[in-house]
């Protein structure tokens, strides 16, 4: 990474999916060469910017025979429950491709499993991961696998997808929609965010449910955190955040990760690449005004959605820091918004 670029933490990433999964059998080596699908990989992260981030491990509802994702929101088995049996072994492949990665890096990747480690290795010039459970089926309700996960180094998760789990509830992807639909917490959820406050693990609020969201608020003595979600104002999709959410996110001191994909940041809610990047400047300012300059960070769901053409893959991210300081964002609140927010929110839940 040279001087000029802007060091970036993402929020978000479903590239642990993605090299598991695999097209035409990647494997973990090709985390290493720059590729021409996908959005992360080492060389497109070093010429980004991109030296960290939370890496997600999500299991899908359904995969076609070849083993490519199926996500689109019109078909209904793509948000069908998982069973644990399903998703515990699932999990641990993503668990084992992250410490591949690790393993072959050569130390230029690295499994950070405190702030102080992510630090550590972004100021080294490594790319810091932070493993998320996003949905978190392979759990047994009475938690007895979270130890496991916390020290294979899971520090991060969101209690659901948009579906049901033994935890609670999320919200559909269908347009435009509010996010007060579908049920909260069960009690097994509200044992896990008790949980997850005392070991130091983030709770994330992204795919909730409104009821789930304030039943998390309720009980929860951490900040609430969505890591890659929008302004529902600007984009009514269920998937983005109302202003009383926003409002709440605020008071607790928490933080909103800016998601990249198109349909969660256009008023029409339109899969188009060509949105243009004033649309993520819109949901910034936004969010700047109902958050603060401390609350608001980057989301960017690489790997797991469309992104503007105008950013394209993590390589892109430059283009999307001149468009803030095009709109008068000053050096330290970029700055700000592409890493130093998420590391400081991550330092006071605790890891």
């Amino acid at each position: 990474m040279t001087d000029a670029l802007v060091p970036v933490f993402d929020g978000h990433n479903d590239t642990l999916l993605r090299l598991v999964l695999g097209e035409a059998g990647r494997d973990a080596r090709s985390f290493f060469e720059e590729g021409d699908s996908g959005h992360i990989d080492l060389p497109r992260a070093r010429k980004g910017g991109l030296c960290g981030g939370l890496f997600a491990m999500f299991t899908p509802s359904r995969m076609a025979d070849d083993g490519a994702l199926e996500l689109s929101p019109r078909d209904p088995a793509n948000f069908a429950t998982v069973s644990r049996a399903v998703a515990e072994p699932f999990t641990q492949r993503m668990i084992e491709m992250a410490r591949t990665v690790e393993a072959l890096s050569g130390g230029s990747v690295v499994i950070a499993r405190s702030v102080a480690e992510a630090r550590l290795a972004m100021a080294d010039g490594k790319l810091a991961i932070i493993l998320h459970i996003e949905g978190v089926e392979c759990l047994k309700t009475d938690l007895s696998n979270l130890h496991g996960l916390y020290q294979a180094g899971l520090r991060s998760l969101g209690p659901v997808w948009s579906r049901k789990n033994d935890f609670g509830d999320g919200v559909p992807m269908n347009f435009p929609s509010s996010p007060d639909t579908g049920t909260g917490l069960t009690d097994a959820g509200r044992d896990l965010i008790r949980a997850c406050n005392t070991m130091g693990i983030m709770v994330d609020l992204s795919h909730i449910t409104e009821k789930g969201f304030w039943d998390v608020a309720e009980l929860s003595t951490k900040p609430l955190v969505a890591s890659h979600s929008n302004v529902h104002a600007i984009c009514p999709s269920p998937r983005n955040l109302t202003d009383r959410q926003l409002d709440a996110i605020r008071a607790s001191g928490g933080l909103v990760g800016i998601n990249f994909h198109v349909g969660f940041l256009r008023p029409d809610g339109r899969q188009d690449a060509a949105t243009d990047l004033d649309q993520v400047v819109a949901h910034t300012d936004y969010l700047l005004e109902k958050l603060g300059e401390d609350g608001v960070a980057l989301g960017s769901d690489f790997d797991g959605c469309t992104v503007p053409e105008a950013i394209g893959d993590a390589a892109g991210l430059p283009r999307l820091i001149d468009r803030y300081r095009l709109a008068g964002y000053g050096e330290e609140l970029i700055r700000k918004i592409a890493a130093e927010n998420w590391l400081s929110l991550l330092e006071r839940t605790g890891i």
